[in-house]
């Protein structure tokens, strides 16, 4: 199956998503900050990346997704954001946001699932 790296400084979520992607079979790779989480997507090559928005800052998911994609990095990535509820502001992907995909906070494991299936059956199209 694949390997996915959860990036979040949330215990819980690193906890539930990869209680959650291991059910499914998929080898699960784990960051609380953004610092260790560049490193584990560099040294590690995951076939796919989950990034919470906010972290130690409140744009480091999206300062780290861009890092990935300038230095060439073109791993899927799903970002986990509760900002949406928290401000109103929703977001879509774009160069600020190069993301394949968004999904609020808190996430159903079925929700997840899918969203991460998806990705993963994208990724072997390409």
């Amino acid at each position: 199956m694949a390997l996915i790296a959860i990036i979040d400084d949330d215990p819980d979520i690193l906890d539930s998503s990869s209680i959650v992607l291991k059910s499914q079979g998929h080898n699960i790779v784990t960051a609380d900050n953004p610092h260790d989480g560049y490193k584990i997507v560099v040294e590690q090559k995951p076939d796919l990346i989950i990034l919470d928005v906010m972290m130690d800052e409140p744009d480091d998911g999206f300062y780290l997704a861009q890092k990935f994609r300038k230095e060439g990095i073109k791993t899927p990535i799903l970002m986990y954001t509760s900002v949406s509820k928290a401000t109103g502001m929703e977001y879509d992907k774009s160069e600020m946001v190069p993301v394949e995909d968004f999904v609020e906070k808190p996430i159903s494991p079925s929700e997840l699932i899918n969203k991460v299936n998806n990705l993963l059956k994208a990724k072997e199209v390409k």
